[in-house]
């Protein structure tokens, strides 16, 4: 058995494995910012629920978004690099993976906020993160359309 058929094997298994781990990114990728409004507008009411909340988000990010986001990539490019499955002439897998990259951004952009929790420094207000918000849905439109339609 050569490579090529072991990735064919293996297809469905990693497409599989993509979906799962994309499901479980995006919904930390939209949970996370809802905890920052959340803390934003209650830790300054409630001082002593701004360590709870650092604490939520920290767990969020480490035990479940970034592992969910490796393992997303991981199979994602195995599903890319397996010959024949992609048809590079068609604009819908750039499409893909401008927006995969836009979530990544978005990913990293969560993180630094998190940082900024952590060093008290937090400027944005509870208004800003709900607009944030809707970056991570933006992308999955686009992402979801480009996927279905293959345009």
């Amino acid at each position: 058995m050569d490579l090529t058929d072991w990735m064919y094997t293996l297809y469905p298994y990693a497409k599989s494995l993509h979906i799962m781990a994309v499901l479980s990114w995006m919904a930390g990728l939209f949970y996370l910012p809802r905890l920052f409004v959340y803390h934003v507008e209650h830790a300054e009411k409630v001082p002593q629920t701004g360590p709870v909340f650092l604490t939520m988000e920290q767990k969020l990010m480490k035990v479940i978004m970034r592992p969910a986001m490796h393992t997303a990539w991981l199979a994602g490019l195995f599903i890319v690099f397996t010959p024949g499955m992609i048809d590079w002439s068609y604009i819908w897998p750039w499409t893909k993976g401008a927006c995969v990259i836009g979530m990544t951004l978005f990913h990293t952009w969560l993180v630094w906020r998190i940082k900024d929790f952590e060093a008290g420094r937090n400027r944005l207000t509870g208004r800003q993160f709900r607009m944030a918000n809707e970056v991570p849905t933006l992308l999955m439109v686009v992402i979801v359309i480009s996927v279905i339609f293959k345009f």
